[in-house]
């Protein structure tokens, strides 16, 4: 399962969790060396993608990521795909290429780290968001569901960025009706989106 929806990354990605164990503890001891209470967090597995249950005893949270599928948030984003002027339209939920999208296959992804947070690990998502180029009637159906699992699941995140691309100000969306706020260009449906939870 965790293969079929991780197809935009490839296996190599992945590091050898007995590996990944020796590099966090050791990084973790030595950041509790200066600081024993400060908070250490790692970055999932597999580009953030997947939960290290091999760290679950060491005191370390963990961080996944608000991008799945990359056919949403990532579409047309000439840096991850090798084709952008050739794919198929996002929708949601809706048939993309040959898989449907909607809320179910959300939760299957987000499971895993929805699991360990249940375990007393500390999880965040440390980055999510969508890429211009998604309609934006698509991008806040699907974001909407993304932050909903997240929020009533106990889980922070964090958008990409505030001001560009993926952010809430001047993202350069050509279908939104942008409000002035001190001069830059707000997308008031996003914002609203994100305050609610």
């Amino acid at each position: 399962m965790r293969e079929d929806m991780n197809d935009q990354h490839s296996k190599s990605s992945a590091i050898p969790g007995f590996l990944y164990r020796e590099v966090a503890r050791s990084a973790a001891e030595s950041i509790r060396k200066e600081n024993k209470n400060h908070l250490v967090i790692a970055d999932g597995n597999n580009v953030g993608n997947e939960p290290i249950p091999e760290l679950a005893d060491l005191n370390i949270a963990q961080s996944c990521r608000g991008y799945f599928p990359h056919a949403i948030s990532h579409y047309k984003a000439p840096w991850a795909n090798k084709d952008p002027d050739n794919l198929p339209m996002p929708k949601y939920p809706g048939q993309v290429g040959g898989q449907y999208l909607d809320r179910t296959l959300l939760e299957k992804y987000y499971k895993p780290w929805i699991d360990l947070k249940n375990k007393g690990v500390g999880v965040h998502c440390g980055e999510c968001g969508c890429w211009n180029k998604t309609p934006h009637d698509v991008f806040l159906a699907w974001f909407g569901d993304v932050v909903d699992i997240l929020s009533s699941n106990k889980i922070g995140f964090a958008l990409w960025e505030f001001i560009g691309d993926f952010g809430i100000l001047n993202s350069g969306r050509a279908d939104v009706d942008y409000e002035d706020w001190h001069g830059y260009k707000l997308d008031k449906k996003l914002l609203n989106l994100i305050q609610k939870k």
